[in-house]
């Protein structure tokens, strides 16, 4: 089978024991009537049918080219070593190959009719190549055309989430934010809970079968199940649809049913959970409704101690950044998890993108905890296959600071392999010096110093000087670091080597 083009929505997990496929390309599949528009390839389809998808360009000289190949591909060949075209054929089909592309001479004068029946017996299309067309030309023209397909899916992506952030605004946010995803989707977009009734709904009616379908995949993604699954999907008569649990709320389900499935589907999707988690406030307790309001609120420009009592500003808060521990773009569902594991559903998912999660949540525990590994942090542990980094607890109008804070911890975390790292609010002789005069100081000290060099400095001094964690952390070569730290000692007049000058310099760059 051909491996789903990313962006589609995600199936229900595999049987025990049935083999993992690799993830497809991070562009939309482009379809083969695209590729064969293109007039200067000269690219003809003999055989087989011309509708197809394309994920890949590959190309492959071998007699059988199986094991090499992940699906979805345009495969390119001159046909060196075909000596059974049906047997060809066949396994290209059973490895889930797109299309065949078939270059003639030198080896081959024209295209074997053999090939050609074979393709079209078995519904594999197959392009003839001419001669003056090189195979490197038509794998450049798929990936232009993979750009600009992931360009355009970009664009959705984008208007879709402005429309929803909009919707979400509205004194209806629900049901807006539910007519908006099925106009988005040209579908019907339904709020249902883990028992399948309905709570809102819109978009067009469905067949009672297929709304019956949809209530039964309903039940698979329902948090009262123990292990279900945050998402799946289905089809039913030719329409696609698909199921996603809300977090934050009491069972409650997004479901979607759509005739056609578009590349971003998956992601607009994501988003329309992520706001109708925070939404869905009659399933929530008071608490975290008032938290809801308050963070659409500071979205649309409020200041923070305008809404500080809707997040309770009698007590303080830690603002979490988060990380895959494998380096993969987490998306809007993945942090939803994170934030109901770490018991919030304030978190922005960074658009998908290598950004941190963050996240804000209640800061409890004890309070003045060092920047280092902890096993726990406020009530707050480490989580599989994450990197954390945790602000001290902060009251509401400081958060942008905490913000900062949250991030050197992770930067912190990072580079010394740590699940957990925890930042914490100035003490010790540091907090007797009054924070003005400690910032003018500071200023003054670090003057020299651009950016890039204050951010290398204190890195490196807050890894005790060491070149290969601070190299790890800030994601450059150690000889960078080296000439950044040798940069800003001659900057700075200073010897980084003694300890007094290094203890007064990381003082100024804690206070600036």
């Amino acid at each position: 089978m051909p491996i789903p083009p990313a962006g589609t929505t995600p199936s229900l997990p595999p049987a025990p024991g049935t083999p993992s496929l690799p993830p497809g390309p991070p562009t939309p599949p482009i379809p083969l009537a695209e590729l064969l528009a293109i007039k200067d390839l000269g690219l003809r389809r003999i055989a087989g049918p011309a509708e197809a998808e394309l994920l890949w360009v590959h190309t492959s000289e071998m007699a059988d080219p199986y094991p090499y190949l992940l699906g979805g591909e345009l495969l390119l060949s001159a046909g060196v070593l075909l000596t059974d075209p049906d047997h060809y054929v066949g396994r290209l089909v059973e490895a889930g190959a797109a299309a065949l592309g078939f270059g003639v001479r030198p080896v081959h004068e024209t295209v074997p009719g053999a090939l050609t029946e074979a393709c079209d017996r078995q519904g594999l299309p197959l392009l003839e190549v001419p001669p003056e067309t090189p195979f490197t030309a038509i794998a450049r023209a798929v990936w232009r055309l993979m750009a600009e397909a992931r360009h355009r899916e970009l664009r959705r992506v984008t208007r879709a989430q402005q429309a929803l952030a909009t919707a979400a605004a509205r004194p209806d946010p629900v049901p807006a934010v539910l007519h908006q995803l099925a106009a988005q989707l040209g579908g019907r977009a339904v709020l249902l809970t883990a028992r399948g009734e309905e709570v809102h709904a819109a978009g067009r009616p469905l067949p009672p079968e297929t709304a019956v379908a949809l209530s039964r995949l309903t039940r698979v993604v329902a948090r009262e199940r123990p292990g279900s699954p945050a998402s799946a999907t289905d089809t039913h008569g030719g329409t696609h649809l698909s199921a996603y649990a809300l977090g934050g709320g009491e069972g409650l389900v997004l479901a979607l049913a759509a005739g056609q499935r578009e590349s971003g589907d998956h992601t607009v999707a994501g988003i329309a959970v992520v706001l109708l988690s925070l939404l869905a406030a009659p399933h929530q307790g008071a608490d975290a409704a008032g938290r809801s309001a308050a963070l659409v609120r500071m979205l649309l420009g409020a200041d923070p101690a305008a809404v500080a009592p809707l997040l309770g500003a009698a007590g303080p808060w830690r603002v979490v950044h988060a990380r895959r521990t494998d380096g993969t773009p987490a998306d809007a569902l993945t942090a939803g998890a994170l934030g109901a594991s770490l018991g919030t559903a304030l978190v922005d998912a960074g658009r998908g993108g290598p950004e941190a999660v963050r996240l804000l949540l209640p800061g409890t525990g004890a309070q003045g905890e060092a920047v280092r590994p902890l096993p726990e942090a406020g009530g707050i542990t480490p989580q599989p296959g994450w990197t954390l980094g945790v602000s001290a607890p902060t009251p509401v109008t400081a958060l942008d600071a905490a913000d900062a804070l949250a991030a050197r911890a992770l930067t912190h975390a990072q580079a010394t392999r740590a699940p957990l790292a925890v930042d914490a609010p100035v003490r010790g002789l540091a907090a007797l010096v009054p924070p003005e005069q400690a910032a003018a100081h500071a200023r003054a000290l670090l003057a020299p110093l651009t950016e890039p060099l204050a951010d290398t400095l204190r890195c490196w001094l807050s890894l005790h000087g060491n070149w290969d964690r601070t190299a790890v952390a800030l994601g450059i070569h150690r000889n960078t670091v080296r000439q950044r730290v040798g940069r800003c000692g001659k900057l700075l007049d200073a010897d980084l080597d003694d300890m007094d000058v290094r203890a007064e310099l990381w003082f100024a760059l804690r206070r600036g």
